[in-house]
Order: C-alpha cells, then structure tokens, then sequence
C-alpha cells in the first residue's frame, strides 16, 4: 500500500534556510515539497493556489515583506476548513513570539536547530492536526496555565515588547490603535504580575524570564 504523501510549502526569507530545510524533508518518502516563498505575501498567496497540507513557516521576514509569519499564519488558517495547517520554524522561543503564532492558528511551534527527526515527527503530526512543538515552547505554555493569574495576556506581551523597544506610551497608543489611559493600564497589571516598579525592571525581568527576546 502505498502511503499518502503530505505536500509541502516552505517560507522562509533566507535561501540557504530553505535549501536545509529541503534537504532534510526531501530525504523522507512521504513528504513532497511543491513550493517556495521568500515572504510571508507570497506564502499566503501560495497556500491558497497549490494543494497543500503543511506550510513550514517562519516568523520574521526580511524587508521585502510587509507581513510576520504570525500574521500570514492567520491569513492562511482564515480559510477554516481545507486551509493548510502551519508549523511554525524559527529561532525564536519567547512569549513575544510564540503567543500570536499559536493564536494565529500555527498547529505546531518548532525551533530551528530541532534535530531532522523532530523536524520530520512535527510535520506529521501538523498534517494530521496534532500539536507540535518546542519542548521549551511546551514548558512555557504549561507554566502559564499552572499561574494563569501570574501570566502576561497577548496584549500585555506586545506592549511591552514595545517598551523594550524604547517607544513610549504615547507611541504605543499609535502603534497599537490604544488610548494612552490603556496602555498605562497595560503596564500597570504588567508590574504587578511580575513584581516590579518600573518599565526598565519589567523589562528586564521580562527578558530573564523568556517572555521577550533579550535583543529588544
């Protein structure tokens, strides 16, 4: 009997990535890579033409693409039923990135220095709309549904990602379509989450504890 073959889309902005990536996927004989995008535009464009079960993708891309991954995820899982499902592949673990991926609809969040074998079990487990992902990702999301009360919410994620960032609450506002009084409220329940006084110790205790990337 022969077995189904799970059709792959893979996007990513660097081509060296991609070409690793195919590498490693064209070795199994039930995948079948039958595309390519270099933005996160074309991927969305791609999921929608060509008859895909998985789009491997990435989460930041370059200049030449006004999308994030987490952003084509939703377009893509928009679709509802016979849509792709997503895997998530990047170099990425934080709270910051994680948590819009997964709401977007990603099934599954994996890292890129994953061993080929946990590439290859994630992707399957993605085309059979099983979760995959991270086991540092995993242990994060288990932390936040043991102290929910202790967990920062997406928005307040974001806000202080753009704290981080060096913008100030005005800016924010713009940035994220908020009245300034709610960005403040923001910060306020992000300092008494994580037990700090400030927007610099929120910040870095944000970083210590993984909820946003150390570089900004």
């Amino acid at each position: 009997m022969t077995e189904a073959v799970i059709r792959l889309l893979l996007a990513d902005d660097h081509p060296v990535v991609r070409a690793g990536l195919r590498a490693v996927l064209e070795s199994e004989p039930d995948f079948a890579i039958v595309a390519e995008a270099a933005t996160a535009e074309r991927a969305v464009e791609l999921a929608a033409e060509l008859a895909v079960d998985v789009v491997l993708m990435d989460l930041q891309f370059g200049p030449g693409s006004a999308m994030n991954g987490a952003q084509a995820t939703a377009a893509i899982t928009a679709r509802g039923a016979g849509a792709p499902r997503v895997l998530v592949v990047t170099t990425y673990d934080t709270d910051a990135d994680t948590l819009p991926a997964l709401e977007a609809g990603a099934t599954g969040y994996l890292l890129k220095d994953a061993p080929p074998e946990e590439l290859a079990r994630a992707v399957r487990s993605a085309a059979a709309g099983r979760p995959a992902l991270a086991p540092t990702v995993a242990d994060r999301l288990l932390e936040r549904m043991r102290t929910p009360a202790a967990a920062l919410s997406v928005r307040e994620t974001e806000v202080l990602g753009l704290v981080a960032d060096g913008l100030t609450n005005q800016a924010i506002s713009l940035r994220l379509h908020l009245s300034q009084a709610t960005v403040k409220s923001h910060l306020v329940r992000v300092y008494t989450k994580l037990g700090v006084e400030s927007r610099t110790a929120a910040v870095r205790e944000a970083r210590a504890r993984g909820l946003i990337r150390r570089g900004g």
